[in-house]
């Protein structure tokens, strides 16, 4: 009687015990799967031209989200520098990311001003590359942010140009890029006065005398940060 009893009870240690571990297996698992996946859009300023990988803003992005307990991947970025809109679609197109990412930021345009593209170009390829992040993006508008064009008018770089025209036509850029976010239920977010900073601080530029520093990105962080920690949560 007392082997049967004996018995029962190794049994039923060994029962609980592997219940136990499936809860924490589950437990896991469901953990990994609540992980954020995030997709980074854009050109030189997405992926940090002329600063360290980790301290372009999606980088920085990532560890101020991780700091507030957001659990969010390491980004997928699809940018290079110099890209127009109709570069960086035919790179997406080829990329051909999948359709589960949790956080796309989109940011490109200043390229199309730079080179003197027609507006009507960028009001249509703009228009597809939002359509595509919300598609990657689950399909869901809100785990989107655009975030705004830099002014690269306050820097040496363009202190030989035409800085009013630089300014005017970027605001305009901008405006169209807000009113497309917004329509599509689209987060924006404005860090080009952010930028117009760098006239008075050359701190906020990067050694080439062109692009943001790290410094710059960080204040970009702030401002971007508190959307994107409601996206993910």
């Amino acid at each position: 009687m007392r082997l049967i009893f004996l018995f029962i009870l190794i049994a039923s240690f060994l029962s609980c015990e592997s219940d136990a571990q499936t809860q924490a297996t589950t437990k896991t698992d469901n953990s990994k799967s609540m992980t954020t996946k995030y997709l980074a859009l854009g050109d030189s300023y997405t992926i940090g031209e002329a600063v360290e990988p980790s301290l372009n803003f999606p980088n920085q992005l990532v560890d101020e989200l991780r700091s507030r307990g957001g659990e969010i991947s390491d980004p997928k970025i699809i940018a290079v520098t110099g890209w127009t809109t109709d570069e960086l679609k035919k790179a997406i197109e080829e990329e051909n990311p999948t359709s589960d990412y949790g956080f796309v930021t989109l940011l490109i345009g200043v390229n199309n001003q730079y080179r003197g593209y027609p507006f009507s170009q960028y009001e249509e390829e703009f228009t597809q590359l939002l359509n595509m992040a919300v598609e990657f993006a689950s399909g869901d508008p809100s785990k989107v942010i655009v975030v705004s064009i830099p002014d690269y008018g306050v820097t040496p770089f363009a202190s030989s140009s035409d800085t009013e025209k630089i300014a005017r036509e970027l605001d305009q850029y901008n405006a169209y890029a807000k009113s497309q976010a917004l329509e599509k239920g689209v987060s924006y977010v404005d860090i080009t006065a952010i930028s117009r900073l760098a006239k008075f601080d050359q701190d906020l530029i990067a050694s080439d005398k062109l692009h943001p520093s790290a410094k710059m990105y960080s204040l970009w962080v702030d401002a971007i940060a508190p959307t994107a920690f409601i996206k993910i949560n």
